[in-house]
């Protein structure tokens, strides 16, 4: 029998908006969440994995977006945008009911099978994202972290940074995949679809450094 072609993400399609997880759809299939400080490039990110460019709502005001947002890439295979978090000017009221759902959500959501992390390569791991990271160990998940914005760094500034990053990680005991990312150049697209089409298919790409290197070549 010929191989089946990878997994598109092309035909990705919303599906819709839930205040918290009690308003979420039903469990089936896996999906995969997307997380990030706010103006780290999250909603960028996904509109370039998937091809299109309004896909993910972006906003000129930073920690706007309050909705957990799902999308449905296939049968069964499902994204899940999660509200930005770590904008100094939002209420503390909001950074509270944040942080409950965002427990809640890693919690409980027995299908949540991935994170994927985006952080400004110019200002990673920031206190949230630590936080979340500590999360994801708890919870067993795996991390793909998206140095996004690599842009408006030069390669030299790139590497460095990857390897910062990698270097702070070895601080948690988790399985992280570093990819250095740019939605408007399309660098780490390709190689970040193939972590999730893994994840997807049930299994985990953990090899950080072979996954930034196959990203900058």
């Amino acid at each position: 029998m010929p191989e089946s072609a990878p997994l598109s993400f092309s035909a990705t399609r919303f599906v819709t908006s839930a205040p918290d997880i009690k308003a979420l759809p039903d469990e089936n299939g896996i999906e995969i969440a997307f997380v990030g400080r706010s103006n780290s490039g999250k909603s960028s990110a996904i509109n370039a994995l998937c091809g299109q460019k309004s896909l993910a709502r972006t906003s000129r005001t930073p920690g706007r977006t309050r909705l957990i947002n799902i999308f449905k890439v296939a049968e069964g295979k499902f994204l899940c945008d999660l509200p930005g978090y770590g904008y100094a000017q939002v209420p503390e009221s909001m950074k509270r009911d944040w942080q409950k759902s965002m427990t809640q959500y890693l919690q409980e959501r027995q299908i949540l099978k991935g994170l994927v992390m985006t952080m400004d390569i110019r200002t990673p791991l920031r206190d949230h994202d630590r936080l979340i990271l500590d999360w994801s160990i708890a919870a067993r998940l795996p991390v793909l972290i998206l140095l996004t914005k690599s842009d408006k760094l030069g390669i030299n500034a790139v590497r460095r940074s990857v390897a910062d990053v990698r270097d702070a990680l070895s601080e948690f005991a988790g399985s992280f995949t570093i990819i250095a990312f740019s939605a408007v150049k399309k660098t780490g697209v390709e190689e970040t679809r193939k972590v999730l089409r893994q994840w997807f298919d049930g299994s985990v790409a953990s090899d950080a450094e072979n996954t930034y290197k196959e990203a900058e070549e």
